[in-house]
């Protein structure tokens, strides 16, 4: 297979399976205790899980200052940004596509403190307000392609994971680093039912969190992040899917024991721990071969998946000698 470098890479290739499409009907019918539709037909779904309808953010688009482009993307086509800010997932708002764009607005992010803690010699708590001003040198956009429920193009304002987590100082025992999302039912209306066992968690492997692409979101298109794509910080893997990116962080811990997380832990033979996008590993209920650009409809995968997302050259080696079969 052909692997191209990000800035070579069009984004009619960009990669992702179906996966959220598929998983939020089951989950929804097993909320309301029906049988799992793994084999349900079309006319289960709802018109905006088949073509998204764009939907002004209630939140106001506010620039961000002092930040400058990569060159990472260069000659992508982006993603339209009502796309990108209205067909998300992010289950503490609901499991509908669009719930994220129509309730994230209760979400309040100031004040705003992550708790980092574990295997490390400097354990504390940062405000969003430090990590801002300290980063706004730093901050850089970043065309990525990256994936959700589908693929796109989008210009994350942030800055390498790593350049934060060295200021904690993880000692030689910490293999890991995990993330949890804010849980506060008062705020996020999808955490009042037991859609998932909230908080959300996530993780990585450390060499895969100090990986200069492995990405803290704060905003992207040149604006402060959305409610509904994870304000006000966010985790960015782009040869991981979607779910890896766990939004709007306010626990970080170093362990050396590899963490659970929250897929791998409701459905191990689904989700794995690395969740690396790979066409030759498909999820036990469809091919991850195709995928779908968003916008295009349920249905339209015609676009050939790469390994690692098209960002093989950048991070195959943090798995030389891996059965990606077996650790998928």
């Amino acid at each position: 297979m052909l692997i191209r470098k990000p800035s070579d890479i069009r984004p009619s290739e960009i990669t992702p399976p179906d996966v959220y499409t598929n998983r939020r009907t089951f989950l929804k019918a097993a909320a309301a205790g029906a049988a799992a539709l793994a084999s349900a037909g079309v006319s289960a779904m709802s018109k905006s899980e088949v073509e998204p309808e764009p939907i002004v953010p209630k939140a106001p688009r506010v620039p961000m200052e002092g930040v400058v482009e990569t060159p990472y993307g260069k000659g992508l086509e982006l993603t339209d940004y009502s796309h990108a800010t209205s067909y998300n997932n992010f289950y503490e708002f609901g499991t509908n596509k669009t719930d994220p764009a129509r309730y994230a607005h209760t979400l309040q992010t100031r004040p705003w403190t992550v708790k980092v803690d574990g295997e490390c010699e400097a354990p504390g708590e940062i405000g969003i307000e430090d990590i801002l001003s300290g980063f706004t040198q730093e901050e850089r956009i970043y065309r990525l392609r990256c994936v959700e429920a589908w693929a796109m193009a989008v210009p994350w304002v942030g800055f390498p994971l790593g350049d934060l987590l060295r200021r904690f100082k993880p000692t030689s025992k910490a293999k890991y680093v995990s993330f949890e999302t804010l849980f506060d039912p008062k705020q996020m209306r999808g955490q009042r039912r037991a859609i998932l066992d909230w908080p959300y968690r996530e993780g990585l492997r450390m060499d895969e969190a100090m990986h200069p692409l492995t990405l803290l979101a704060t905003g992207l298109y040149g604006e402060f992040m959305p409610n509904q794509n994870g304000a006000p910080l966010r985790l960015v893997v782009p040869w991981k899917y979607g779910f890896k990116s766990i939004k709007s962080i306010v626990r970080i811990s170093f362990s050396q024991e590899l963490p659970e997380t929250t897929w791998w832990r409701l459905a191990p033979d689904e989700y794995g721990f690395y969740s690396n996008v790979n066409p030759q590993v498909d999820h036990p209920r469809w091919s991850q071969a195709r995928h779908r650009l968003i916008g295009e409809g349920l249905f339209s995968n015609k676009h050939e998946t790469l390994m690692f997302n098209g960002y093989a050259d950048q991070v195959a080696d943090l798995y030389r000698g891996m059965d990606l079969r077996k650790f998928f």
